[in-house]
């Protein structure tokens, strides 16, 4: 069965140059942009229930621009007043540019890693040792803090957004011949959405090793995989599978 219709569970490009585009028109085939899952923020009164006092921190852990987002709106519901000597420790270098949306930059003690990992910032954090760190996380959050415990680092995990179901409505059309994820919650959303579905000929996509278990565990075929040697990103391999399919 030739591949005419493409559902990504991502958000829609913002930018009209982007590779799925492309791949849209050189081979024929529609691609429509659905996420599977959504990000719900913790309301205040949710937060206060985890009996975390944010006031009570002098630094604070961030691995993604939502925990940012999430972090600085529970301040405000909360009426907490974050101060000048706050220490902001993040993965990356865009997370940490990303704070700029919330604090004056130059002003303000902000330290980066570059690979991502928080392996990167347990030496700004040992050197930092006498902070008190919170450390801004979602209910799904996989990563491994084991690091920060081996480094004696004083650190409180803190849920401040969820990520749950975006369902789909009873008229919404589920016609499609290949289905891409990003994340085992991806693959939890489409079984809640259809109960009953049955994969047959629809071919399945996948981003990333805990992604392909979610499939494989579900007891459905996985098609595509990346990244690999030949396709690094999602998008390679969706062109790998489709210039295939274009000659069979």
């Amino acid at each position: 069965m030739k591949v005419k219709k493409v559902l990504v569970s991502q958000p829609k490009p913002s930018s009209e140059k982007s590779p799925y585009y492309e791949i849209a028109d050189k081979y024929g085939v529609q691609i429509d942009f659905r996420p599977f899952i959504k990000v719900e923020g913790l309301t205040a009164k949710e937060f206060r229930q985890s009996k975390v006092n944010i006031s009570e921190f002098t630094a604070i852990i961030f691995t993604a621009r939502t925990a940012i987002d999430h972090f600085f709106r529970l301040c405000e519901e909360m009426r907490i007043s974050i101060p000048d000597t706050m220490k902001y420790f993040c993965t990356t270098e865009s997370i940490a540019l990303y704070l700029q949306k919330y604090i004056v930059y130059r002003k303000r003690k902000i330290f980066h890693g570059t690979t991502g990992k928080l392996d990167d910032l347990v030496p700004f954090l040992t050197k930092h040792n006498k902070e008190k760190f919170l450390y801004a996380v979602s209910d799904v959050h996989k990563d491994d803090t084991n690091v920060f415990d081996k480094a004696k680092i004083n650190y409180t995990r803190a849920i401040m957004y969820r990520t749950v179901s975006n369902d789909f409505g009873p008229d919404e059309p589920f016609d499609y011949d290949m289905l891409i994820f990003f994340s085992p919650s991806g693959i939890a959303s489409l079984l809640k959405n259809f109960p009953e579905f049955k994969q047959d000929d629809i071919k399945i996509g996948c981003f990333g090793a805990t992604t392909a278990k979610a499939v494989k565990d579900a007891g459905l075929r996985l098609d595509i995989e990346a990244p690999s040697v030949k396709a690094p990103s999602m998008t390679a391999a969706l062109e790998n599978f489709l210039r295939e399919d274009s000659k069979n």
